[in-house]
């Protein structure tokens, strides 16, 4: 397959803190590499200026102003990083994207309302994975890697996060969006990993068939 020769695939992976969205990423990624697909793995905030700043200052800005922080940095990754590489056919894995928001930003106080229309111009992905875990087993991992930023702080925050992270995976799936959502807490990581290369396998071939009948049909 020449590079470009088919439209890319666009996967995000959003989640509760604790429940393996990095891991999974970087297996992911090699796990396709070594089926032949071509993939680019990125994530948000990215650690171009804005994303740096949005991560490593949550402590001072919080509420509308980190929201719209984060939001300028997706809009800039969405423009330089993810297009092009869809544009050349690759399989684009993001590590954390508008779902984020949506329950990050909530519980810091945002209205879902505004979140929604500063998001509102953001590509929406090819398939959506929201990845959840027991509260207890997230907090214990947290624990012992240690809090990366103020919005993970124990089984409370956990508990807040997997009731959240439901109910934006049903409201993307009333949206329409394609959705996969899986509980790590028993499941090794290889074994997430293949539920989720198998769930893109089939969605790029439906999507392959689709080209393929409107090209036939233009």
């Amino acid at each position: 397959m020449t590079e470009g020769s088919q439209p890319g695939f666009f996967v995000i992976l959003d989640g509760m803190a604790g429940a393996g969205k990095t891991t999974t990423v970087r297996l992911l990624g090699a796990h396709l590499r070594d089926l032949g697909y071509r993939v680019h793995t990125t994530a948000e905030p990215t650690r171009d200026h804005l994303g740096e700043l949005a991560r490593r200052q949550t402590d001072r800005y919080r509420g509308r102003a980190l929201a719209c922080l984060i939001a300028a940095d997706r809009y800039h990754h969405i423009e330089t990083e993810i297009r092009p590489r869809l544009r050349r056919g690759q399989i684009v894995l993001c590590d954390r994207y508008v779902p984020s928001s949506y329950v990050l930003q909530q519980i810091d106080g945002v209205p879902l309302g505004f979140l929604e229309a500063l998001n509102g111009g953001a590509d929406r992905p090819d398939l959506a994975v929201i990845l959840l875990t027991a509260p207890e087993v997230a907090a214990a991992r947290i624990a012992g890697r240690g809090a990366h930023d103020r919005f993970q702080s124990g089984v409370d925050a956990s508990r807040t996060e997997a009731r959240m992270y439901r109910e934006t995976a049903a409201n993307l799936q009333r949206q329409g969006q394609p959705v996969l959502t899986i509980d790590t807490t028993r499941r090794e990581p290889r074994t997430v990993v293949q539920l989720i290369a198998e769930r893109i396998a089939e969605r790029i071939t439906s999507n392959a068939l689709h080209h393929g009948e409107r090209e036939a049909g233009a």
